[in-house]
């Protein structure tokens, strides 16, 4: 299972932090007819981004078998335990059997401690364990690369050894690819805020708000049930009794999000404001799904798709 900000999309984590950092201003409802580029070029989809980093464990643990090193790849989650889940969940099934995904992220959470590549480098003699790392990453003295983030700031990237030429493999330019990749994907603070204040999406949240009201709970948004649920293993009850509580809790909020269209109205209101960053950023957006295309092609040839 995975977490990811806002993928209609924004996640709880990030909502205060970006609300305090960005202040936004009234935007004019004058929607924008996208470019030839941006029309032809859909965002990935999770399914396809899970076949690219298959790929890329795939690459280095072959890269690192040439090297004289063992290398596992990661345990991987079946298809439907690796859902993204963004601010809204409206899959009732899937919150019927996996609640918010506790317990997916607890599997996930034992196979990251008990990753056996920790284990065979910790197994290593320092001289080895110094070669290892530098086939890995390129150790210490790997080259770096950097890309201007869109809020301000600079983030930095080791590009050497296997990690690197997997990447290189699957996306062909690589500081290019991260350049724009780290714009595209750091726009939120510049939309998020925009997003909240919107009288739309304010009004479908209202909504689900008040179907969770009828159904037995009392939360201004899904981020707020999804902390309420994260604190009921803390509350006394059994680990079976607080996973039934949490399933419930998803379902009823799934089935309020489906009635409300919460996601539809979201993800619509999302591109809007995206769209609106497109004269300044067009540009990287275009340039990151381009690439990420290309990746997944040369990833679908190296593995297949989970189950």
């Amino acid at each position: 299972m995975r977490k990811r900000a806002f993928a209609f999309a924004f996640v709880s984590s990030a909502l205060a932090a970006l609300i305090a950092v960005t202040a936004g201003c009234a935007v004019e409802e004058t929607p924008r007819r996208p470019d030839a580029a941006s029309a032809g070029i859909r965002p990935l989809t999770d399914v396809e981004q899970l076949r690219i980093s298959d790929a890329q464990q795939r690459l280095i643990r072959d890269c690192m078998t040439r090297q004289g090193f063992e290398f596992r790849e990661a345990e991987r989650l079946s298809l439907e335990e690796s859902r993204t889940l963004g601010y809204v969940q409206d899959d009732i099934d899937w919150a019927r059997k996996h609640g918010y995904g506790s317990r997916i992220q607890a599997k996930e959470d034992r196979a990251r401690r008990a990753n056996p590549n920790l284990a065979y480098r910790a197994s290593l003699t320092p001289q080895r364990r110094a070669a290892y790392d530098k086939a890995l990453d390129g150790g210490l003295e790997a080259p770096m690369i950097s890309a201007d983030l869109p809020g301000g700031g600079t983030i930095r990237k080791k590009v050497g050894g296997c990690a690197a030429e997997s990447e290189r493999r699957l996306y062909g330019d690589l500081e290019a690819w991260f350049r724009a990749d780290k714009v595209a994907a750091n726009l939120r603070p510049l939309y998020v805020p925009q997003v909240l204040r919107d009288k739309k999406f304010k009004a479908a949240l209202k909504a689900w708000a008040q179907c969770m009201k009828r159904a037995g709970h009392s939360y201004a948004d899904p981020p707020a049930a999804r902390r309420a649920a994260a604190l009921l293993p803390t509350a006394g009850t059994s680990p079976d009794e607080a996973f039934e509580t949490e399933r419930e809790l998803a379902t009823d909020d799934a089935t309020c999000a489906r009635a409300t269209s919460l996601k539809a109205v979201g993800a619509e209101r999302e591109r809007f404001y995206v769209d609106r960053l497109r004269d300044r950023y067009g540009e990287a957006l275009d340039t990151s799904r381009r690439i990420q295309h290309e990746a997944f092609a040369r990833a679908a040839k190296l593995v297949g798709p989970r189950a």
